[in-house]
């Protein structure tokens, strides 16, 4: 009976010291693992700078038909969309024309030879004439980031004595920020 006694712990404890020993190990290993952890932190700097930017979009002023006879003057107008950075401070101005003699105060468009004067103004009375010298007769504005709408205002003064023909002229949209 001791021999079967002695041979019955063999075989049972031979088994679980081995379990024993591999849960010791391995916690041990786990342990030593986690007592050894260590950490380094960096940072750095996140940098933009955002720039002071516009843009400016224009459309076509069609006067349509113009009548020389007529007593009174003609009238039309178009819109300028200006775009620029949030904060920007800009000034829109409008060039006197590619007409031969033009000025801001006397515009001039051409067929041929032949010029047809206008004017372009801030106002829809045609008081105040849009030009091209900041802090003089441009549009001041200060950005949003959204477009802008600046409606502008043309008129050609009646009875024009001139002849028949399709006037055209080119105007040249400035912004200054």
């Amino acid at each position: 009976m001791n021999t079967e006694r002695n041979l019955l712990r063999r075989t049972v404890s031979r088994p679980l010291a081995a379990a024993a020993m591999a849960l010791t190990l391995s916690c041990a290993a786990f342990g030593t693992a986690s007592a050894q952890a260590s950490t380094a932190t960096s940072s750095f700097t996140v940098t933009a700078t955002v720039l002071s930017v516009c843009l400016v979009t224009s459309t076509p002023l069609a006067f349509g038909n113009y009548d020389p006879t007529a007593s009174t003057a003609t009238t039309g107008s178009t819109t300028l969309a200006v775009t620029c950075t949030n904060g920007t401070p800009y000034n829109v101005g409008l060039s006197a024309g590619t007409g031969t003699g033009a000025t801001v105060t006397s515009r001039k468009m051409a067929f041929g030879s032949n010029l047809l004067t206008y004017g372009l103004y801030e106002d829809s009375g045609h008081t105040t004439v849009w030009g091209n010298t900041v802090g003089t007769n441009t549009v001041a504005g200060t950005g949003t980031g959204l477009p802008v709408t600046q409606t502008v205002y043309g008129q050609i003064p009646a009875q024009q004595a001139l002849p028949i023909g399709a006037y055209t002229d080119t105007i040249t949209v400035t912004v200054t920020y």
